[in-house]
């Protein structure tokens, strides 16, 4: 039926968007400087309930969302100082080890800082559904959407037309050449892991009304956000938005047709597909180093 086939369309799609930011960020550290950060899905995670947090203590929503972004950006900030760049020079196996046991700090401390419980946002705009030839839309789905979309529209600005966007661009093309003409790669890399965590952080913000979240939430968001990062090809941007989508509509296609016990691995599948098939993905360069 159309009107099925509509639905899990509009869930696939929406989740997408969220796997979309967080293949960006994957992208955007890994341009900079070819780590692969598994913490990735903590800032998704942080971004969620700090805005919970601080819309319990009064805080206007829309005061308490930029506050919560820019603590994700601080996190993520510290996490390349304090891991990653002391670590510069080891191995691709050192350093995914790091983020991977960034990525579990980070969630033993928010389970300290907050709880295991699962918490939800009001909607941004009332919760009546939108009704489109049998099926539903929420409206926070639409601002799912329209976030992403206007952070897409935001990055290709500042790769485009900002000094910092040029630099960046210029160290994921050549870092040493990019060092020889004045660019300062270590600032490169603090701003590639602040914005990384500021996509993770508007991501979670956005779709905590829809699916809630908690202390546990990165996980799963993080690993998906890498499965579209890697289908669309590790390090291009463009990649990743389509990865993203391409890898929430199988989810949602996989779980309304065949079962819901599958959701969750659909994501994997396609690691594995891709891995073995199209090692550099949908759009990626090939002859890449670190994968």
């Amino acid at each position: 039926m159309l009107s099925q086939f509509l639905q899990y369309l509009f869930s696939g799609v929406t989740v997408g968007a969220i796997y979309a930011l967080a293949g960006l960020g994957f992208s955007i550290i890994y341009n900079s400087s070819h780590v692969i950060n598994f913490a990735q899905g903590e800032f998704i995670m942080i971004g969620g309930m700090a805005t919970v947090s601080l819309v319990a203590l009064g805080l206007p929503l829309w005061l308490a969302i930029p506050l919560a972004v820019l603590a994700a950006m601080a996190v993520g900030v510290l996490l390349e100082k304090l891991a990653v760049e002391p670590a510069r020079d080891a191995s691709v196996t050192t350093l995914i080890i790091i983020t991977i046991g960034a990525s579990i700090f980070l969630r033993g401390v928010a389970q300290v800082v907050w709880d295991k419980d699962f918490h939800s946002l009001p909607a941004f705009s009332g919760e009546d559904p939108l009704h489109v030839l049998g099926a539903t839309l929420l409206p926070q789905s639409l601002w799912v959407l329209g976030v992403t979309l206007a952070v897409i529209v935001a990055l290709a600005w500042f790769f485009g037309r900002t000094l910092h966007g040029k630099a960046m661009l210029a160290t994921s093309y050549n870092r040493l050449a990019a060092q020889l003409v004045g660019v300062d790669v270590k600032r490169v890399l603090m701003i590639s892991f602040a914005l990384s965590a500021m996509l993770g952080a508007i991501g979670g913000i956005v779709v905590a009304p829809i699916t809630f979240t908690s202390s546990e939430a990165g996980i799963m968001l993080g690993l998906k956000g890498f499965s579209a990062a890697v289908l669309g090809g590790l390090g291009n941007g463009m990649g990743a938005i389509i990865g993203g989508l391409i890898v929430g509509v199988a989810e949602a296609m996989g779980a309304g047709y065949l079962s819901s016990a599958y959701k969750d691995a659909i994501a994997f599948v396609i690691i594995l597909f891709v891995l073995f098939f199209m090692p550099n993905g949908l759009f990626g360069r090939g002859g890449t180093e670190r994968v």
